[in-house]
């Protein structure tokens, strides 16, 4: 059975069609080099010029130089599935902002389950920036392979000016909860000289705790250790507020660096 094909014109997606009606509007121009199509099996949409399923016969006209849509560097990132996480588990953090024109902010962590009812509620689309464990940085939603079957829908194109390369990176931290042998993963938030808040899944800490923060420095240069006290429980014990005790000068050159590049 022939691949269904998908194609956008004029900010339009339209199809499904046969491969051949793409060819033919290749042929007679309705269709420009740098106009997306899409099948399943593709990671994300791609543009006709860059696609090699298409073998209709380029026009012999004049083409402008352009300018790639992805660095060549884009998409050596992780191979992380997230079909493979358990769709119970409160694994992934998301940011909200930057598919909606605004300030950015980071938020959960959700389960796949969780991820669903959002999207359904038109909290986030495929233009929301995700994040989950053993990734180097966020990732747009809609880059991910498996978004159509977890989403039953096609994704959005994507752009670059979509992917914002110039992202702030998330501060994954290893949390050391004194005199308690437990080690806590989170993202870090809202981060000052004074303190910081801190998402993660099911903080079980309670306002008050002293503790010790180091913030993991495999996806982002900005490493210190910190520490200091459990100021509030956030709501779902879904993380917590942390106030800085006796900031080292290396750790608050760090964090002001952090704050002023970020």
């Amino acid at each position: 059975m022939a691949d269904n094909w998908y194609y956008v014109q004029k900010g339009n997606r339209q199809g499904p069609v046969a491969v051949e009606v793409i060819e033919a509007m290749v042929t007679k121009l309705e269709l420009k080099p740098d106009d997306y199509v899409w099948k399943k099996g593709f990671e994300n949409w791609k543009k006709i010029k860059d696609c090699s399923e298409l073998k209709a016969p380029e026009p012999v006209v004049a083409v402008a130089p352009s300018f790639p849509d992805v660095p060549e560097e884009e998409d050596k990132e992780s191979d992380v599935s997230l079909l493979k996480l358990n769709p119970e588990d409160r694994a992934v953090f998301i940011r909200i902002g930057n598919d909606r024109g605004v300030a950015s902010s980071d938020y959960g962590p959700y389960s796949i389950k969780q991820l669903k009812q959002l999207y359904k509620e038109n909290r986030i689309n495929g233009k929301t920036y995700v994040f989950t464990k053993g990734m180097q940085d966020f990732k747009v939603l809609g880059d991910f392979p498996e978004y159509e079957q977890i989403f039953e829908e096609l994704p959005p194109v994507i752009h670059e000016i979509d992917r914002r390369s110039k992202q702030r990176k998330p501060f994954v931290a290893r949390l050391f909860i004194q005199n308690n042998k437990n080690v806590f993963e989170g993202i870090c938030r809202d981060v000052s000289v004074g303190g910081m808040q801190v998402l993660m899944d099911e903080y079980k800490g309670k306002a008050g705790d002293t503790i010790s923060i180091n913030v993991h420095p495999e996806n982002t240069e900005y490493h210190f250790t910190a520490s200091g006290v459990v100021v509030r429980i956030l709501e779902g014990n879904s993380g917590f507020s942390f106030r800085f005790d006796k900031l080292s000068d290396e750790a608050r050159s760090c964090i002001e660096k952090y704050v002023v590049q970020n």
